[in-house]
């Protein structure tokens, strides 16, 4: 198995796969090439995990705030900011379908959304970051399995 970090960002980017937007393209991982032919797509990934310990006895119970991003990017057209906000209202409605992260996690809320326009690549690229916080619970000697 792998970290809990891993499996609720496999489970998010599953979640976020087929939506109308965007499709398949979602790519866990926040380096990936975002050419014309992968827009628009998602990138999921970890921005920070706060932790915890909750019990003072060995193995100790650890609550877990995972912080994740998916961010959305799109060519900029002249429906720039309302292709954005579909991609936010697919990507929100998609995320709270499941809040419990088949079982992974205690509950996913949207925290922040931040959208900008970055004029730096081959072409003009609008993108909307929605930050993502998952809270879940292992042991510290079995951070593969959710409590």
């Amino acid at each position: 198995m792998a970290h809990l970090r891993k499996q609720i960002r496999d489970n998010v980017v599953t979640a976020l796969t087929g939506l109308s937007t965007t499709g398949s393209r979602v790519y866990a991982s926040r380096v990936y090439p975002m050419a014309a032919a992968n827009l628009p797509g998602l990138c999921v990934y970890a921005r920070s995990e706060e932790v915890e310990t909750t019990t003072i006895t060995r193995p100790r119970t650890q609550f877990r705030t995972l912080t994740l991003s998916v961010e959305g990017f799109v060519v900029a057209t002249s429906g720039l900011d309302n292709t954005l906000d579909a991609i936010s209202l697919e990507v929100e409605e998609a995320l709270a379908t499941d809040p419990s992260r088949s079982n992974l996690a205690k509950d996913t809320r949207v925290e922040t959304i931040e959208a900008e326009y970055v004029d730096e690549g081959e072409q003009p690229v609008g993108t909307i970051r929605i930050d993502v916080a998952v809270e879940y619970a292992a042991l510290e000697t079995d951070l593969e399995t959710a409590l």
